[in-house]
This record gives C-alpha cells, sequence and structure tokens, in this order.
C-alpha cells in the first residue's frame, strides 16, 4: 500500500500588518503576512438596535480583538471600508475619543493606522486587494511610520548609560537573553527588531526560526522592518537584528 504523501508545511512568511474591513453590519479582522493573509474574526453590528451605544460596543469590540494581536508586535492597522462610507473614519474617530494611548506620538506601542478604499470581508477580495499596488504603497508607508517611531525609542536607550536599558545586537548575545529569562515583567517592554533582509537571508534559517518562536512564546515584541527604509537602513548598520529591553 503506497504512502500517503506527506503535506507541505504552511508558509506564511512574517507578519507585515493587521487589516480591518468594514461591511454594513459587521467587520473582519485579518492577519497580513508577507506570503498570505489569515482571518482572524468577525465582529458582527448589532443592527437590531441601530443606535450609538450599538456602534459604541460593536467599535469596542474590534479594538478588543485587535488587542492580542497587537501585543504580538505588529503595529500597523490598515482600515478598509467600500467607497461613499463612513465606517473607517468612525471607527478611527472612536480610537482617538477612547483609546488615544495607540496613538500617542511618544507611546513606545504606538499603532499606525491607515485607510484604503476596497472590500475585505471574504478570503478572495483580501488576498486581491493585498496584491493592489496602492494597499501595498500603505502598508510600506504605515510598517515605516511604525518602524521609524520604533527606532527613535532606539537611538533614546543606545547611548544613555544612565538608564537600565539593554540593546544588544549579537545574535547568540540574543539567544541567551531570551531563552535564559522565565517571563517578562511588567514594567519591561521588549522588542526584536530585523530586517527582511537579515530574515531571508540568514545562513542558519532554522536558527533565526527558532529565536522567533521562541521570542513570541516570550511575549518579545517582533518587528520586521523593510531593509530599503530609514529605520531598514538603521538596523541593517547593527548588522540587521537588535534586541531592546526599555521600561516601558
Amino acid at each position: 500500500m503506497a504512502k500517503a504523501k506527506r503535506k507541505k508545511g504552511y508558509k506564511r512568511g512574517y507578519p507585515v500588518a493587521l487589516l480591518v474591513g468594514f461591511e454594513d453590519n459587521h467587520a473582519v479582522l485579518w492577519q497580513v503576512f508577507s506570503q498570505t493573509v489569515k482571518l482572524h474574526l468577525t465582529v458582527e453590528l448589532n443592527i437590531s438596535k441601530p443606535d450609538e451605544l450599538s456602534k459604541y460596543t460593536f467599535h469596542e469590540s474590534i479594538v478588543n480583538a485587535l488587542r492580542p494581536l497587537l501585543r504580538e508586535g505588529v503595529r500597523a492597522v490598515v482600515i478598509a471600508a467600500p467607497r461613499n462610507t463612513t465606517y473607517a473614519a468612525d471607527f478611527l474617530d472612536h480610537v482617538q475619543r477612547h483609546h488615544m494611548y495607540l496613538t500617542k506620538s511618544k507611546a513606545q506601542n504606538k499603532t499606525v493606522f491607515g485607510e484604503i478604499v476596497g472590500s475585505a470581508s471574504q478570503h478572495h477580495t483580501v488576498v486581491e486587494l493585498v496584491k493592489t499596488g496602492e494597499f501595498r504603497s500603505l502598508v510600506a508607508e504605515t510598517t515605516s511610520g511604525e518602524a521609524d517611531h520604533l527606532v527613535n525609542i532606539l537611538e533614546k536607550h543606545l547611548y544613555n548609560i544612565d538608564n537600565d536599558s539593554v540593546v544588544l545586537y549579537s545574535l547568540k548575545e540574543i539567544e541567551d537573553m531570551i531563552y535564559g529569562r522565565e517571563k517578562p515583567t511588567g514594567s519591561r517592554a521588549e522588542y526584536l527588531i530585523l530586517t527582511d533582509k537579515y530574515l531571508t537571508g540568514a545562513g542558519d534559517k532554522k536558527r533565526i526560526q527558532r529565536l522567533l518562536q521562541i521570542s513570541k512564546n516570550k511575549k518579545v515584541m517582533m518587528r520586521i522592518v523593510n531593509a530599503e527604509t530609514s529605520a531598514g537602513k538603521r538596523i541593517s548598520q547593527f548588522g540587521g537584528m537588535v534586541f531592546l529591553n526599555v521600561a516601558s
């Protein structure tokens, strides 16, 4: 009896952004990776009570659904909505009013939002949307802004010898730091920042993938930045990867 062929591993690539697609009575949250997209959750609007309270609850449910994804490290969020609607503007207004901490310019965990016209409620429409030049340009702009913000944090702590921040560039030192730590402390924020060029060109990819997986398990916030951006060029000066541990 012939053995069944073993399925090849499903390659998602590295996380790029989060996508929220608004429709008349629901919103769909997607994780956008460099090689694919993944459905995360659908949030329904209570259309039986189309009042301000139901709208508020709807928007709060979306923010609550985004929180665990944001904690994983991706801080770029693209909002998609059909043309001639105010869905995106209404949600972003809600964020500004009730969750200003997400967009504060000096916050370490600042989230950068972008808007695009289009449908993002079905998998096939999302796949087509993320292929468009407009979406790619928006993601590049959004993630670049996020990466610049993170590099500013790095620069702030890089040469400040009076604080207890930790900045590491060596793969071995980063492994020792992450593998040797039991659990994160509530008063510290940890980031592992890599350029996409470093990730794809690493000689020992299994070693890097293991580091990324354990970092995720230990709640280290990971960022993959475009090597051609200003932030990516700065990270490249350190070899393509930086670990940062700072007071949150």
